[in-house]
């Protein structure tokens, strides 16, 4: 075999091999930001079989990389082997030396990548300097996932902000919550836990002062074995008005708080939550006194955030909505009655606004005991 023939592999061992590089990247959602959740395995391809050699998820704050990892585990079995890698080596300096030098360097055989990296830095480079040093390289085997999986890395390098993914939990009538400071249980516990596994893969949630000043919420993730996997917390919270007593106060130490507050809010309010232990960001207002949605999540991704989870009340999915910043929508619906006198799920718009978006797939629909959960994705 020559140095420039690709490794012995066939197609289904490629798709196969890239669904677990696929699976070993997802183990990292929400911990890598700013940087992707990058899966990479290394494989023997043997005359009895492919042999895994290496294997590695990009590390928590996005160094160092799955690549080196990986091919550090593999040792000298690297050498002439077929890496299995879920986006684009980098081909830039930043941080950490370019992967595609490590790849080089290993004296890998063969590469295959899901899907190119849009990051203006390497757009392909990655790939022509593996070419150009004779590596035989594949992309596009497990795309459609992983661009699923890498939809925040995307998103941010492409429009400058995160993946929106707006989450709304909804009754048989068509209502949010009820009326008053009492918050309504709408779905049950298998849901609920589906919920948390979201929070989990996120980089953040958010909400508006209006929930944080309800429903007092946690947003933490509340899975055994997964609590240390809490993301950031965010309040839009223009005025400045998130109380000392609150629970996201009180737990600032040990979970992330930020709250994003207008340009013009009081500075007493912010060196009074500063001293709690909360992160104090600001952003314009809007035509009305709101804050500005599309400058705040620029803010958001600058701050490097790719993946963030909405858990607002109605009046931020609408307005989220309204300005064409959401993603991708989860909607829990129950067999909950809440009565006439509960918010409604979408504030002053039907609810098929939310259901049925115009531009947007169904890409899953999947029932929770009573519950059922229904996933939109942008086109």
């Amino acid at each position: 075999m020559s140095a420039l023939s690709p490794a012995v592999a066939t197609p289904q061992d490629d798709e196969r091999l890239m669904a677990l590089a696929l699976a070993v990247g997802q183990g990292g959602l929400g911990r890598t930001w700013p940087n992707p959740s990058v899966g990479a395995v290394v494989v023997v391809h043997d005359p009895a079989g492919p042999r895994i050699v290496g294997e590695a998820v990009t590390a928590p704050a996005g160094r160092p990389h799955a690549e080196p990892v990986a091919l550090a585990q593999a040792g000298a079995a690297a050498r002439g082997a077929t890496l299995y890698v879920t986006l684009e080596p980098c081909s830039h300096h930043g941080r950490t030396p370019p992967c595609a030098d490590a790849v080089i360097a290993a004296g890998v055989r063969r590469v295959v990548a899901a899907i190119e990296d849009p990051d203006h830095r390497v757009r392909g480079r990655g790939v022509a300097r593996l070419r150009a040093a004779g590596i035989w390289v594949t992309v596009g085997v497990g795309a459609e996932q992983a661009r699923v999986d890498h939809a925040g890395h995307i998103r941010r390098v492409t429009a400058a902000r995160p993946h929106v993914l707006l989450k709304m939990a909804v009754s048989a009538d068509g209502k949010a919550g009820r009326s008053g400071p009492a918050p309504a249980a709408i779905t049950g516990e298998a849901a609920r836990k589906r919920v948390h596994l979201m929070r989990a893969q996120a980089d953040a949630i958010l909400v508006g002062i209006g929930t944080a000043l309800a429903d007092d919420p946690m947003l933490n993730v509340r899975l055994p074995g997964l609590e240390g996997r809490s993301p950031v917390r965010i309040v839009l919270d223009g005025d400045l008005r998130l109380p000392a007593t609150s629970r996201l106060a009180r737990t600032a130490a040990e979970v992330p708080v930020w709250v994003v507050g207008a340009e013009d809010a009081p500075l007493d309010r912010e060196r009074a939550l500063v001293d709690l232990g909360i992160e104090v960001l600001r952003a314009p207002r809007a035509a009305g006194g709101r804050l500005d949605l599309a400058s705040t999540m620029k803010l958001l991704g600058l701050l490097g955030l790719t993946r963030l989870m909405v858990e607002g009340g109605p009046q931020l999915a609408a307005a989220l909505l309204e300005a064409e910043l959401v993603d991708e929508v989860a909607v829990f619906s129950s067999p909950v009655v809440l009565g006439a006198d509960a918010v409604d799920a979408l504030a002053g718009r039907a609810l098929t606004r939310l259901t049925a978006p115009v531009g947007f797939a169904q890409v899953e629909q999947t029932g929770y005991g009573e519950d059922s959960l229904l996933r939109l994705w942008r086109r």
